[in-house]
């Protein structure tokens, strides 16, 4: 097997640390961070689309009743994601896990720079898919991993993250593993597929899925609706426990 160090998903252009940047007061967005095309757009301007699609799990896992099937059908068909309530993964675990990832990006920058993205590599602390210096960026700063299958883990990433952020990370991968295949057999029954194909994909070929992280951390500016923190996103509310599926 390919170990972890090897592989490489690609390199992305260092930028600066947004973070460091917040902390010069600026009196001006620098140009790359300013958004063109929402420079004058106001917020009461934006439109609300329609409910994204929530999916109950509980329901879904329920053979004897198809409305839920039908449902996660339509979700995957016309919006191609959903939300995910009922899913079973630890609410407690899921609170944990956005504690540690705020602790991560609070440690000061010497820390956080040893997982700093190396040449050629996408894995590590900075901002991905940079790819020129005239692209426009987002005002946020990344921690970009694999974390599933272990092998594919880069020694100097995961290993060597803060004990507790680790182990809230390893918890909470294996709970999104099991998840994972629970959907993958419940769309395989939305399209008339039997679950042994599924085992067959992911046994018998070797196929493997890949579990990553992208840990963020925004900045709040005064300039701020000259930037984005991310592009565009579906925003969850702290309070809810569902998980977006893509």
């Amino acid at each position: 097997m390919e170990e972890g160090k090897s592989r490489k998903l690609g390199g992305s252009l260092k930028v600066p640390n947004v973070q460091e940047l917040a902390k010069q007061q600026l009196a001006a967005v620098p140009p790359r961070y300013i958004r063109d095309d929402i420079e004058n757009q106001s917020y009461s301007s934006i439109v609300i689309l329609p409910q994204v699609p929530v999916i109950d799990m509980k329901k879904l896992l329920d053979i004897d009743d198809d409305s839920e099937l039908e449902r996660l059908h339509l979700a995957c068909k016309e919006w191609g994601f959903f939300q995910l309530v009922n899913h079973g993964v630890n609410s407690s675990l899921m609170k944990k896990v956005k504690s540690e990832i705020r602790a991560f990006f609070d440690l000061p920058m010497e820390e956080k720079k040893k997982f700093e993205q190396e040449e050629g590599d996408l894995e590590g602390y900075g901002q991905a898919f940079v790819v020129s210096e005239e692209q426009k960026l987002d005002w946020a700063d990344i921690l970009y991993m694999i974390t599933l299958p272990t092998h594919l883990r880069k020694p100097h990433l995961f290993p060597k993250l803060p004990a507790s952020l680790r182990d809230a990370l390893e918890q909470y991968s294996t709970a999104l593993k099991e998840l994972a295949m629970k959907i993958l057999y419940v769309m395989a029954r939305a399209l008339g597929m039997k679950a042994g194909d599924i085992n067959v994909l992911f046994k018998q070929d070797g196929t493997q899925m890949l579990y990553y992280f992208r840990l963020m951390k925004r900045k709040v500016f005064k300039l701020r609706k000259m930037v984005l923190g991310f592009r565009f996103h579906i925003f969850l509310m702290p309070s809810l426990s569902t998980l977006e599926i893509f």
